[in-house]
């Protein structure tokens, strides 16, 4: 790698988190020496790149700093037109229009050399298979609820066909390859839900705000999932043991 494509790979890699990153992390990422990314480092700093930190605890980049628009390299392009490309056939009407747009404003704004990485991609998703009920629910009204931090009033029918009515504070929205996901606080519940947009029957966007922020509420969310998943790999990683039954069965 030149020295300048790595210099500029370090603040791409520090952009990532705003927690301190090590150099030992950041030179296994740029699979170099060590000393080398303490002298990029120092190199950085003295061209008044706002890193902060020290050797031995990690490097943080201050908020606020940014380097000139579409500097992509081409494993850059790839990533953002594959994802663009995903989005454009799983994701509702509203963004996959906007994927579309994102990929020709990519095109337009990128140099002659680097256009063949949008227009000529070699990678590509496969289309989607069609819906086997469409959406109850409005999903760019619904993202801009979550934006907002506002309930929705759902009617809703469960596998069974069973009906509730539910009022649910939305968190985000799940997009799968067949079916979207509304991930909500459910106050009938107490608990977090996952709604099936082809199941909602009617929906009720209402004015009134839910205490938390999505944001918090996400990160409640996620820490669930994450707990739920760790408790099923140590239960499927348990040893069977006689006389506790099959668990499998």
């Amino acid at each position: 790698m030149r020295r300048a494509d790595r210099l500029f790979q370090i603040i791409q890699i520090l952009r990532r988190t705003r927690r301190p990153l090590t150099a030992d992390a950041i030179a296994a990422e740029l699979e170099t020496s060590k000393r080398t990314v303490y002298r990029d480092i120092a190199d950085l700093m003295a061209q008044r790149v706002p890193i902060r930190g020290e050797a031995g605890i990690g490097y943080v980049l201050d908020e606020g700093y940014d380097l000139p628009p579409l500097m992509l390299t081409p494993d850059e392009i790839e990533a953002a037109v594959l994802g663009a490309q995903w989005v454009s056939t799983q994701a509702d009407p509203a963004l996959a229009r906007a994927a579309q747009d994102l990929i020709a404003k990519i095109a337009a704004a990128l140099p002659d050399r680097l256009r063949p990485y949008v227009l000529e991609p070699a990678t590509r998703m496969p289309p989607r298979p069609p819906a086997p009920t469409p959406d109850g629910l409005d999903m760019a009204r619904t993202r801009a609820w979550i934006h907002a931090g506002r309930k929705i009033r759902l009617s809703y029918a469960d596998e069974l066909g069973r009906p509730s009515d539910r009022v649910v504070w939305p968190v985000t929205v799940a997009y799968f390859q067949t079916v979207r996901l509304l991930v909500a606080w459910c106050e009938l519940r107490q608990d977090f839900r996952h709604f099936r947009a082809d199941r909602v029957t009617a929906a009720d966007f209402l004015d009134d705000r839910y205490p938390s922020r999505p944001a918090v509420l996400r990160d409640h969310w996620l820490r669930g999932m994450q707990a739920h998943i760790q408790r099923r790999r140590a239960e499927d990683s348990a040893p069977f043991s006689p006389g506790t039954g099959d668990p499998t069965g």
